[in-house]
């Protein structure tokens, strides 16, 4: 199974956000940028499941400016095969993201696409949805636990009256919460490794 990650380039959540002179927007020169926290959760879940066997490769896809790249590699050090740029310099909006995706999905014929359920930058909480929509395939949307099995996938969500279970078919779109799993560190050696990796 290939699985499709993305991953957006952040303020550091850590760090204190300051606002542009003009107020025109967050001031991100000289400002430590991260991968979002959510991205990390989705990594972290796909290297999983290729451990486990059960995912034969992880593409990890940024939209976003050059500066992307240094997220790209921290995804490939964390044990991704593969990275996908989208070079952008403006800022997209979350449904040309998702039609990005979408073409990135079917040209690599992806079966299992997981997202962050949102970006602390943004905070829209809107790609995961769409790109289940424009690709007309299943999803699963805040799951804090991610299975695969003989029917597709199963995922347990996080709803307003507690958990619930649902069994999605493939090709499928799925969006982390915080309690899917713990984000790994990468060690010197896989960060070696992943400037050889495409």
């Amino acid at each position: 199974m290939k699985v499709l990650v993305g991953i957006k380039r952040v303020v550091d959540p850590y760090v204190k956000v300051r606002v542009k002179a003009d107020k025109s927007g967050v001031e991100k020169d000289n400002v430590k940028m991260s991968m979002n926290p959510f991205c990390e959760i989705a990594v972290e879940e796909a290297v999983r499941l290729k451990e486990a066997g059960t995912a034969d490769e992880i593409i990890v896809i940024s939209v976003g400016t050059k500066e992307c790249h240094e997220q790209l590699r921290g995804a490939l050090s964390l044990g991704a095969d593969r990275a996908i740029h989208v070079n952008s310099a403006n800022d997209i909006e979350p449904l040309n993201v998702a039609k990005l995706f979408k073409a990135l999905m079917t040209r690599e014929e992806a079966q299992l696409v997981i997202l962050g359920k949102q970006s602390v930058d943004t905070d829209n909480n809107q790609v995961a949805q769409m790109l289940s929509a424009l690709a007309h395939c299943s999803q699963g949307t805040f799951i804090s636990r991610l299975e695969v099995n003989a029917s597709g996938v199963e995922v347990v969500r996080e709803v307003d009256g507690g958990l619930e279970t649902l069994q999605l078919s493939l090709p499928a779109v799925v969006s982390t919460d915080l309690r899917l799993n713990e984000p790994r560190y990468a060690s010197l050696p896989n960060i070696m490794k992943a400037r050889q990796k495409p």
